[in-house]
């Protein structure tokens, strides 16, 4: 699991929130995805990620659409210093301001089954991550899928047949998407049986904490500009 002080989950929470808003300028400026992606340089694929959140696309990529969509600005004030770590032992690390903060949560009003796909979709994403490294894992998932359809429901069979080809091919964006499809393999998946009991017990702990809301800010001087997540529990 990475060390980051953001998890996992937060990471791809994040992303998944700046393709929702991404998409939802792109259609507040009139904007159809031939013409954004023809303003970008990009291919209408490559758009559908970057507004699905996925972390493939090139930070160029982010940026362009950002552009485009005048939100650029932020990340041209972080390049070019605008946002500077307060130096240890000066005025800005001694105040007693508090630090900005922001806080990331899935709200209690969304529906339960956004949760129950982004915690589907940290599962998958990491037992993808280690298939990629390690091939008798893929081996592994297969067999599963092929017990399943020598003894399983029929009305499965499609999507295990689909995961058949996934799991030979390695065509791992067909079940890391947020299309209805991806959806469904997920639900049908013989995947996640190559994650250890702690690694999917750590994953379903950083739901529940993304869920409760993670707050991110500065910490303090003695380590100047880094960020930290914790648990929060409050309201919005």
């Amino acid at each position: 699991m990475s060390e980051s002080p953001l998890s996992p989950v937060l990471e791809r929470q994040l992303l998944l929130q700046l393709g929702d808003r991404l998409q939802q300028l792109r259609k507040a400026h009139g904007l159809g995805t031939v013409e954004m992606a023809a303003r970008a340089g990009i291919t209408r694929n490559t758009l559908r990620a970057v507004e699905s959140g996925d972390p493939g696309p090139s930070i160029g990529t982010y940026v362009r659409v950002m552009s485009i969509l005048g939100v650029g600005g932020e990340l041209a004030l972080l390049a070019n210093g605008a946002f500077q770590a307060s130096v240890p032992g000066s005025a800005s690390a001694r105040s007693r301001r508090a630090a900005s903060v922001v806080q990331v949560r899935i709200s209690g009003d969304e529906t339960s089954h956004r949760l129950q796909d982004m915690q589907s979709l940290a599962l998958h994403t990491e037992a993808v991550r280690l298939a990629k490294k390690d091939k008798t894992l893929v081996t592994q998932a297969l067999d599963v899928v092929n017990r399943w359809l020598a003894t399983g429901d029929a009305r499965s069979a499609s999507l295990w047949r689909e995961w058949q080809s996934v799991l030979s091919t390695g065509a791992w964006r067909k079940v890391l998407g947020r299309t209805r499809r991806a959806q469904q393999l997920r639900q049908a998946s013989p995947l996640v049986v190559v994650l250890s009991e702690d690694v999917r017990q750590d994953i379903l702990e950083q739901v529940r904490q993304l869920r409760s809301g993670i707050v991110i800010n500065s910490t303090d001087a003695a380590n100047p500009g880094a960020l930290f997540a914790q648990k929060h529990s409050g309201t919005p």
